[in-house]
């Protein structure tokens, strides 16, 4: 979820089928795996070991991952088969200017190591002098707006959260290299490990650039006084996750008066928007930080960051030296990955980031069966109707307030697949000349394509996913709720198995992105995306009373020695797992009362129901990539979606037998009871 800018709600999420009628059902599998399954585990200690552990003993990680799971193993099949479509497009010569020669040479161009390395840093070594060059703050902006956003703060175009329909130009915090500002104020042994070693990394890039020792030294010590800075003044993960906190709408003529140490017309005109007479600044102060920066510190330094901000920007498309000093520090050290994922992986990783819709239409022409897409609408509405029924009978929630959420229900906006319309690609120039040089281009394409949207309606069919990703997410502004193509496959839809399987996996992904328009973020937009409260006091009280209690269950949990979750930052995919159990549930339940499914394989279809939905989340982890996530990630670690969001759910004691004598048992007065 893309919380900083209250964009997509991602919720690594699932897909597909509506209920088949009884007489099918019969004729189908269940759909567990049963080596996926660890029967020596005791369910009601470790429910995630016991669905999950076969499949974590079968998959053990490679060197290549920190993290394992069951979306990464969808992901690398559909890798694959990404690599089967670009791979024959690059061995043919295709017409200059034609998406075919686009996609050829961008991968091929990523796969020639001979012309990669015998450049080494020749194409980053003008960017370089020109930096190098800079005499005044008119250079720093200039410089600032060729970084497109990395450098100091950040920006993006995008819907107005106080009026849904119109698209914004908008500032907000940015310009640290290790993303969050724990990094570098935390004292703790590990955290202040990670930062010395990326003190090291920033050394070593400078050098690979041509930079001697000392000097390298030096700038390292540039980077850090200026990250620091703008991290102090920075939000944390948990404050960007108010909006309203997060929105400071003001005309241009304020921000020079409120911010005037910045040429903000020459920026502006830097970055290539026209007609900006208002903005909103997410965050204030990490700007009014970068101002008092640029205004104060020396030249010799502000050159420092940004050239650092150059070479770490460009260093994944350079010669292998670059390549691998990068993952040595971002693979290694902060996710404790030991080795980086093959040429041809990275190739078409980048295709897929350059000419996303591009890969995608051929991906959905080869690879998704339109049937799928039917099924998919109609166990969107299955769980609509149920989400509505849950709403209707609320105890807690007043009339009024349960009258607005399901007016909101009814709006929601369902994508499934692939968009209507495809992007045009026609503007985007790629040539054979460097590999960076065509992530330059293709990053100027994508920002005059961001920043014409300034001032202009948003466009509700827009897709924040392309087809061939494997998750999904829902969008607070559009109030709309998207199911790309790669996912709607095994593990998270089987056509040819039974409801049980099918709601708990898939339809318990539906109820999740649904439930984001009603969590602790989402409920505060309306039907028409709109940050507008539309709760009486009372039932918005109610509602954060029971928030908190899975803010503090989470709270408890350690996930390393020392290192607890963090239960505000994950409080919204929490709520929204617990949200799509709820749905889920009762709406396979209402797809198979008239003919109830049969035992299979010793499961009662309800166990089913929960093995299918606890082995999405199957994976392993290694500890550096725990840490990580659990300081930035809004998605709690897959152990605990599991372990943590079936105790709430009174059907899975049911459904396993769970008593006060098992050590996943809570009291019902202490369970989570919203949605």
């Amino acid at each position: 979820m893309k919380t900083k800018h209250l964009f997509p709600a991602v919720a690594l999420a699932l897909i597909t089928l509506a209920g088949c009628e009884g007489k099918k059902e019969a004729a189908m599998t269940s759909g567990i795996d049963l080596t996926n399954l660890d029967t020596t585990a005791v369910r009601g200690a470790d429910f995630f070991q016991y669905a999950c552990g076969g499949w974590m003993q079968k998959h053990p990680l490679t060197d290549e991952y920190a993290r394992f799971g069951s979306f990464d193993l969808l992901a690398e099949n559909n890798r694959e088969q990404l690599k089967g479509l670009i791979a024959e497009i690059a061995a043919n010569q295709a017409e200059q200017g034609t998406v075919a020669q686009k996609i050829g040479d961008i991968y091929n161009l990523a796969m020639d190591s001979v012309k990669l390395n015998t450049e080494g840093m020749e194409p980053i070594k003008a960017d370089l002098e020109r930096l190098a060059a800079i005499k005044d703050k008119a250079g720093i902006i200039n410089a600032m707006a060729e970084l497109s956003g990395s450098a100091y703060f950040a920006f993006y175009v995008g819907a107005d959260i106080m009026d849904s329909k119109t698209n914004i130009f908008q500032l907000y915090q940015g310009g640290l290299s290790l993303g969050e500002k724990e990094y570098y104020l935390d004292n703790d042994d590990a955290t202040t490990n990670i930062r010395n070693q990326f003190k090291e990394h920033v050394v070593k890039m400078f050098q690979l650039a041509g930079f001697d020792e000392a000097t390298a030294r030096k700038n390292m010590e540039a980077v850090m006084e200026i990250e620091t800075r703008i991290a102090r003044a920075s939000f944390s993960a948990v404050e960007q996750r108010d909006p309203a906190a997060n929105y400071h709408k003001m005309t241009l003529d304020a921000l020079k008066k409120d911010i005037p140490g910045i040429d903000w017309d020459a920026y502006l005109a830097a970055l290539g928007v026209k007609g900006v007479t208002e903005l909103n600044v997410s965050q204030v102060e990490p700007v009014k930080e970068a101002e008092k920066i640029i205004n104060t510190l020396p030249m010799d330094k502000q050159i420092a960051y940004l050239q650092w901000k150059l070479i770490d920007e460009a260093a994944s498309y350079l010669s292998d030296d670059f390549v691998a000093q990068n993952f040595e520090f971002y693979g290694k050290v902060l996710s404790g990955k030991k080795e980086q994922q093959p040429r041809w992986k990275r190739a078409v990783n980048t295709v897929n980031g350059v000419l996303g819709e591009a890969v995608g239409q051929m991906y959905v022409e080869k690879y998704f069966p339109a049937v799928a897409k039917e099924r998919m609408v109609q166990l969107v509405k299955n769980l609509q109707e149920s989400l509505a029924d849950r709403i209707r009978n609320l105890e807690w929630m007043g009339d009024s307030t349960k009258a607005k959420a399901i007016e909101k229900l009814d709006a929601f906006y369902v994508k499934v697949g692939y968009p209507d319309k495809w992007r045009d690609y026609t503007g985007l120039n790629i040539e054979r000349d460097s590999y960076w040089a065509n992530i330059k281009r293709a990053n100027k394409f994508e920002l005059a394509y961001m920043l014409d949207k300034a001032g202009k309606p948003v466009d509700r069919d827009e897709w924040h996913m392309t087809p061939q990703t494997v998750n999904a997410y829902y969008n607070p502004t559009t109030n709309e709720i998207c199911f790309p193509a790669g996912i709607l496959q095994y593990p998270f839809f089987d056509m040819n198995a039974d409801d049980a399987f099918n709601y708990g996996a898939i339809g318990v992904v539906i109820g999740h992105e649904m439930t984001h328009g009603f969590d602790d973020q989402g409920r505060q937009f309306d039907k028409e995306g709109n940050l507008k409260d539309w709760w009486t006091a009372e039932d918005a009280e109610r509602f954060k009373e029971r928030a908190q209690v899975m803010v503090n269950f989470f709270d408890s949990i350690q996930v390393l020695p020392g290192l607890h979750a963090n239960g505000s930052l994950t409080l919204g995919e929490n709520i929204a797992d617990h949200g799509g159990l709820q749905v889920s549930f009762q709406a396979f339940k209402k797809a198979t009362a008239a003919a109830p499914l049969p035992v299979v394989d010793g499961f009662t279809p309800e166990q089913r129901f929960f093995l299918s939905y606890a082995g999405v989340w199957a994976g392993n982890i290694r500890d550096e990539q725990i840490r990580l996530q659990t300081k930035s990630d809004p998605h709690s670690l897959g152990r605990w979606r599991v372990n943590g969001a079936l105790p709430q759910i009174g059907a899975w004691y049911e459904a396993f037998g769970i008593t006060e004598n098992d050590p996943m048992y809570l009291a019902p007065e202490k369970r989570v009871s919203i949605w």
